[in-house]
């Protein structure tokens, strides 16, 4: 799972539920989805205006 071991991860989760409460972390979870899902968009948005320039075509004599 990467450098992030499951003991690690545990630990992480078992905070955020002392800090946020069991109530609150669908939230959060659903707000950072939103947000990776709205940065990706305008990622691809910018990746997809690269892709569209026109190409300099070299004129063979």
């Amino acid at each position: 799972m990467g450098p992030i071991g499951m003991g690690s991860l545990l630990l992480i989760v078992f905070v955020a539920l002392l800090i946020f409460g069991p109530s609150k972390l669908p939230q959060l979870g659903k707000a950072a989805g939103n947000t990776l899902r709205e940065f990706k968009n305008a990622t691809k948005g910018l990746a997809d205006d690269d892709d569209t320039k026109p190409e300099k075509k070299e004129e063979t004599k």
